[in-house]
């Protein structure tokens, strides 16, 4: 376009504004058709997307970011650090649950946690900000090139962010699947901004440091990476007690294990994220404690009180109703006795995810060791 007729400054300016936003990292690249756009393809004709239909729906607005907005030049890749200071050290996580949280949902017990994957943790879904944050850099290209277009994204978009984010030069892709970089692992949220801009693209990240560590591959308790860099949706913990709507196949559901709302473990056991600094940003800092929550408390509040303390956090995205049913599955595999009478109650839920799970976790019950 006439009016920014010098892509290298304009990528600095662009980079400047991302920094001032309080993102992390920040690359760009090229409006292109993503080099790993035949791996995605292969992955959903192998059905390694589950349930998650509305992917295969899109799969041609995959092929090029022009699909997400026209006529698109450049698109700016960011991150910003979620890491969570580990449970115990001094900053970060509340001694007293917030009061976001249901004063009966008391940290649960030791032995019997219910665990929240570390992306939900802060006070508000971070689809809402990140958002905030990618207006303040799109904002910045428009006040400096009037007449470009912009368009922010964060994971809505039929866009491959990570592919996108691994061609701008922010990381590599781990066996887990996950983007990892250097300096702060892969517990990090991808956003980006495509525009209409000319900026001067950065190099991809070419190598990969996994070298011959499988630790996250052995972890899995459900099997769920066929091969390295490979996912399997249908056996992924977090596609279970997110995505999936309805009951959880009992074979599925022990695998679970204490996990009430997505997974960690193929993060955890990294080891370039032991390495990696906790989040700087308070907005990324944890609302709910580290260590779990009570299942129970998640088990039998009320519809309204589930809005009430959770409608603007990333747990929203469950429902209800999934809240319920993890929560069951929880306290079943925990075999965790005061749950029985509650659980027999929802036998006769009207929801079929809660019965199905109730009746699973009564099962468990009944068959622990005595």
């Amino acid at each position: 376009m006439t009016d920014h007729p010098n892509p290298a400054a304009n990528a600095e300016l662009v980079k400047k504004a991302a920094r001032d936003a309080g993102f992390d990292l920040v690359g760009i690249a090229p409006a292109t058709t993503p080099l790993t756009l035949g791996y995605f393809q292969d992955w959903l004709a192998a059905d390694y997307h589950a349930g998650m239909a509305y992917l295969e729906r899109r799969e041609e607005a995959y092929t090029h970011p022009q699909h997400v907005l026209e006529g698109a030049h450049s698109v700016v890749m960011l991150a910003i650090n979620y890491k969570q200071t580990p449970p115990g050290s001094s900053g970060k996580q509340p001694s007293t649950l917030p009061t976001a949280v249901p004063e009966s949902a008391t940290p649960a017990p030791p032995h019997n946690p219910a665990r929240i994957a570390s992306y939900a943790l802060p006070p508000h879904d971070y689809h809402f900000t990140l958002k905030a944050k990618l207006q303040q850099v799109a904002e910045a290209i428009r006040t400096t090139w009037p007449a470009c277009r912009t368009r922010t994204v964060v994971d809505t978009a039929p866009l491959l962010e990570r592919d996108m984010a691994r061609l701008a030069g922010l990381g590599w892709f781990g066996k887990n699947t996950l983007l990892i970089n250097k300096r702060l692992g892969s517990f990090t949220f991808l956003g980006a901004v495509l525009t209409t801009a000319e900026l001067s693209p950065d190099s991809p990240h070419e190598t990969s440091h996994c070298g011959t560590c499988t630790r996250c591959l052995e972890a899995c308790p459900t099997n769920a990476f066929p091969e390295p860099y490979v996912l399997d949706a249908n056996r992924c913990i977090s596609y279970w007690t997110i995505e999936h709507r309805g009951p959880i196949p009992p074979e599925m559901a022990a695998g679970i294990g204490n996990w009430l709302f997505g997974c960690d473990i193929c993060q955890e056991v990294c080891p370039w994220n032991r390495k990696a600094p906790a989040a700087l940003d308070h907005t990324m800092q944890g609302a709910f404690p580290a260590e779990g929550l009570d299942p129970l408390a998640m088990l039998t509040q009320t519809s309204e009180q589930f809005t009430q303390h959770f409608s603007s956090t990333a747990l929203s995205r469950t429902g209800w109703n999934g809240l319920r049913r993890n929560a069951a599955v929880v306290l079943g595999n925990n075999r965790d006795e005061r749950a029985r009478h509650p659980l027999t109650e929802l036998l006769t839920d009207a929801d079929a995810g809660v019965r199905a799970a109730a009746a699973y976790a009564l099962e468990q019950l009944d068959t622990q060791t005595t």
